[in-house]
């Protein structure tokens, strides 16, 4: 029997309920086995100045989704040297669980600027696509660039209508370094590591 696996990827520089809601609403909407967070390892995309060591970031992971049915983590990109690609996860994940069908899980931005990914032939090859977009203007981008990778690459895509949460990692690491609360914007256990090893100051 195939099981329906999500993948949440990015950085978690730190996770937050943004992040988990997303997760939560993509297994129910379709009916997903399990989610896993992968936590990016050398992500090539973005400045890595402000990017925490791997092993934090998986810590704060799994911290996060500690005691959530159906959530689980996966080292895949942090045990990797170099930068990590989607297309190389993905395959890597196929060939270790060809029984498995596996959903990558992203934000509106991401699906509109997944034609300029490294091989997004490879992505949509080994996965389907589930996008979280919110409804007016942005809705109607969204599934004109779905239509279009779905014309470009064969791809299956699968757009999730999402909850409107104004939280960012970016947001949460300024707060921090201005001293400001961070409370209500991503798990007590999270809020109390970042303290307890005085992250992001």
């Amino acid at each position: 029997m195939v099981k329906k696996i999500g993948i949440m990827g990015g950085t978690f520089n730190p996770i937050h309920f943004g992040h988990l809601l997303l997760a939560q609403q993509a297994k129910e909407t379709l009916n997903l086995d399990e989610i896993i967070f992968i936590p990016s390892g050398n992500p090539y995309m973005k400045d890595a100045a402000h990017v925490l060591n791997g092993k934090i970031r998986l810590e704060m992971t799994a911290l996060a989704i500690k005691g959530y049915p159906g959530f689980g983590i996966s080292s895949i990109e942090i045990d990797k040297d170099g930068p990590s690609y989607t297309y190389e996860t993905l395959m890597q994940l196929r060939l270790e669980n060809p029984l498995c069908h596996y959903f990558f899980i992203v934000g509106a931005d991401s699906l509109l600027a997944m034609g300029t990914w490294k091989h997004p032939e490879k992505i949509f090859q080994n996965c389907s696509l589930a996008a979280a977009v919110r409804g007016g203007v942005f809705e109607d981008q969204a599934k004109e660039a779905a239509a279009d990778l779905t014309r470009r690459f064969n791809a299956d895509i699968h757009i999730l209508p999402s909850r409107f949460i104004d939280l960012s990692s970016s947001e949460i690491r300024e707060r921090i370094k201005n001293r400001k609360p961070i409370r209500y914007m991503l798990p007590e256990n999270v809020i109390e590591y970042i303290d307890t090893h005085q992250l992001y100051l």
